[in-house]
């Protein structure tokens, strides 16, 4: 290819604002440069909870992936929330235990994601605590699912009323020093889940 048509082809191109979505205020997480608008689907971008929620913070990574584009903007919706590996290692601390638990949910709107809420001890609790810690973060986390839609679990996770909810719970067992949420990730959206429910009943 000449230089000359790499120039044109590099003219050609056009810069697409990427909006987050309405539930963060459509804050701009940054711009994408594409020749035709169908490539900027699926793109994924990534920024911090702070960058776009007042007050938020920074050890939060949150990823965005492009659903929607039009004359001059790129439309996303959510994909993952996560803490930051320097946040994350800052709250491991000899003499105490981290107590994690992996679930995978159904919101009430059939939303499926996947969570992880992890609680950290004051000091090393043996077996059978971190058993019930693990236990009621598992109940908790899975009925917050249960009663709330996909974007109102979200919120509690990101406004750390989630975590809050699990410390007050769970320090009964055995004293917490912290409890965060390490991970959320956005398995499947309602259309998507229900096709899965009926490719699975056809096979059956």
């Amino acid at each position: 290819m000449s230089e000359r048509s790499v120039s044109k082809r590099s003219q050609e191109k056009r810069w697409y604002s990427v909006l987050a979505p309405e539930q963060f205020d459509r804050a701009e997480l940054g711009t994408t440069p594409a020749i035709e608008p169908e490539q900027v689907i699926d793109r994924t971008i990534q920024t911090t909870l702070g960058d776009v929620v007042e007050g938020g913070e920074n050890n939060v990574k949150l990823t965005f992936q492009v659903n929607d584009v039009g004359s001059d903007s790129a439309y996303t919706e959510f994909s993952r929330y996560e803490l930051t590996r320097d946040y994350k290692r800052s709250l491991v601390r000899r003499g105490s235990s981290k107590v994690k638990a992996v679930l995978t949910l159904r919101t009430a709107d059939d939303h499926r994601i996947s969570v992880q809420p992890v609680a950290f001890t004051t000091k090393v609790a043996d077996r059978s605590q971190k058993e019930a810690i693990r236990a009621k973060m598992t109940e908790l986390v899975t009925e917050a699912a249960k009663e709330r839609t996909f974007e109102e679990f979200l919120d509690s996770i990101i406004q750390g009323h989630l975590s809050s909810a699990i410390y007050n719970e769970a320090k009964t067992i055995y004293p917490l020093r912290r409890v965060e949420v390490e991970k959320a990730v956005l398995d499947a959206k309602p259309a998507e889940v229900e096709a899965e429910e009926e490719t699975a009943a056809v096979d059956e």
